[in-house]
């Protein structure tokens, strides 16, 4: 059997002229990097004319066992061009942390990918690099003014922007820098977060043009003063280069599935920390050029889902025509209880247990947002008939269509009856609304999103987090979306809580302001913005022949 960089190398790619073409982009469009990527010009997203069905892709609570998100969106895109659909896919960048990490490549996986993956999962056209360029810029600027006399009076005690690099590198989580004295800096404690969860990079996904871009750029508070008043990169007067090394990465990047449908990926915030989602300016692009958009949200729908509806689509005015839930019978049967080892062998008395994660999920969707739901049930060869039918049927008792999904063996194909079921979806009425007001007091939506989304009991806020909220609404910064740093692995703050667990408490232990992006971020249990590698990162098997042949990067 073909591994996924195998299929994905022996794929004739078509030249991304000819991708542009199809949806009606010329070569003034684009900006060529190489044959087969080119960005878009920011202009598209503006013109008169198409305006797709946007269709969210998310998932049940992620376990080891897999869930196929990512390559259900790929080939729902490509199910839906096989049956006659305009379909553009929208998705986001891979970070290197997860590639060389745990996950290794996060461009789909077997007949459902966008290609080219090698490019896509490494370097791809500079964005990430471009982003961590801006950022670090303003942490020398910030550290440079205070060497050079500090005259806006800031308290080094009370810094809050930190570096970042696009690897998961534990080592750097806490630092000590600027030691020797002298022309060698201001001794300071320091620290390093991973691309992806660096404000940057939300800024980046929720910015509308260059000049709004700017704007959010300025309005980072990098600081606090002796006064106890913020300081931004705008006083620092660092925006406008951080825009400048930001204009291209800001123009969204164009790719192809293996089938041949446009793909725009951009932007990649985590989930489990950031706000998870694709750009805004792609996933208009996006409606400007088909007639059915796919896009996803990272990690399950209590994180991602959540905070694509609550943020981004409150931020862009998104309304959601359709919503799809992924599921594997693998990941409910470890929601019920068995190990990873245990998974091949039929049990329905694990799946029935763990199948209350699903239903809270699709519920969720249902209830809290108004959105018509269908459930794409991802068929591994080991799935019995029985286990089928039996998720098939506890969905329908919640009224949820629940449709078969062999994308990634059968790449468009296998995706066809999800593609019909979601057609008919859009087409039904969207009662569309966001699980909170943004005007409500900052605790009052951290509850909403508790007990509404997660099914949790209520909230707990150490000391330190009632003073940062105190601080923050004093400030001026309560009347925003909340963007909520949780683990992926359960609806509560506690990883080990698998399914659908009821009647707790979640924690949260500091609140933090992202200005630029307009957000307040609240940070419950363990969540790190800086990764660490495993024992046996996937790096040990990425290697490169002499020819340039890249392998293990699934």
């Amino acid at each position: 059997m073909l591994t996924d960089i195998e299929i994905a190398q022996r794929a004739k790619l078509k030249p991304v002229l000819d991708v542009a073409e199809s949806v009606g982009l010329t070569e003034e469009d684009i900006e060529y990097y190489g044959k087969y990527k080119a960005k878009v010009s920011l202009s598209v997203k503006d013109r008169a004319g198409r305006e797709g069905k946007l269709i969210l892709v998310t998932a049940i609570t992620p376990t080891p066992a897999g869930e196929g998100k990512t390559t259900t969106t790929i080939g729902l895109a490509d199910g839906l061009r096989r049956i006659g659909k305009r379909a553009v896919v929208a998705l986001r960048e891979p970070s290197l942390g997860p590639v060389f990490g745990v996950k290794g490549g996060a461009a789909g996986g077997g007949y459902a990918q966008v290609v080219p993956m090698e490019d896509i999962n490494l370097h791809f056209t500079g964005d990430m690099h471009a982003i961590g360029a801006a950022a670090n810029l303003l942490a020398a600027m910030l550290d440079n003014h205070i060497f050079q006399g500090n005259a806006l009076g800031i308290d080094k005690e009370s810094i809050v922007w930190k570096r970042c690099v696009d690897m998961n590198d534990r080592q750097l989580r806490f630092l000590e820098d600027g030691l020797g004295g002298g022309k060698n800096g201001v001794p300071r404690r320091d620290g390093f977060e991973i691309t992806v969860a660096n404000e940057v990079m939300a800024i980046l996904c929720l910015a509308t043009s260059l000049s709004d871009l700017k704007t959010r750029l300025s309005r980072i508070v990098v600081a606090y003063n002796h006064e106890k008043q913020p300081v931004t990169a705008g006083d620092l007067k660092a925006a406008g280069a951080m825009c400048a090394l930001l204009k291209d990465a800001l123009k969204p990047n164009l790719v192809q599935t293996l089938e041949g449908t446009p793909a725009l990926v951009h932007g990649g915030p985590f989930a489990n920390i950031a706000h998870g989602c694709n750009s805004i300016v792609a996933t208009e692009t996006a409606l400007k050029l088909g007639d059915y958009i796919v896009t996803e949200a990272g990690f399950g729908a209590d994180l991602g889902a959540e905070k694509f509806l609550d943020i981004k689509c409150r931020f862009a005015r998104l309304a959601p025509a359709a919503c799809v839930v992924v599921a594997t019978v693998r990941a409910l049967k470890m929601h019920g209880g068995l190990q990873k080892n245990e998974l091949g062998r039929e049990d329905l008395a694990a799946l029935k247990a763990g199948l209350p994660n699903l239903l809270r999920h699709v519920r969720n969707m249902k209830e809290v947002y108004g959105l018509p739901t269908v459930v794409a049930l991802n068929r591994f060869p080991t799935d019995t008939d029985a286990e089928i039918a039996l998720v098939m049927e506890e969905c329908e008792k919640l009224g949820a269509h629940a449709v078969l999904s062999t994308v990634w063996a059968g790449g468009g194909k296998g995706g066809e009856a999800l593609a019909r079921a979601v057609t008919e979806l859009c087409e039904q009425p969207s009662a569309f609304r966001f699980c909170y007001d943004a005007a409500l007091p900052i605790k009052e939506k951290i509850y909403s999103i508790v007990t509404k989304v997660y099914g949790g009991a209520g909230v707990s806020y150490t000391p330190e987090a009632e003073a940062d909220i105190a601080r923050l609404e004093a400030l001026g910064f309560g009347n925003t979306p909340v963007c909520m740093a949780k683990t992926q692995y359960s609806f509560s703050d506690d990883a080990k809580k698998l399914g659908a667990p009821e009647g707790f408490t979640v924690t949260v232990r500091s609140v933090k302001v992202s200005a630029g992006a307009g957000f307040v971020v609240a940070l419950t249990g363990n969540i790190l913005t800086m990764p660490g590698l495993p024992p046996v990162p996937a790096a040990e098997k990425i290697d490169v022949d002499e020819n340039g042949v890249i392998s293990g990067l699934f």
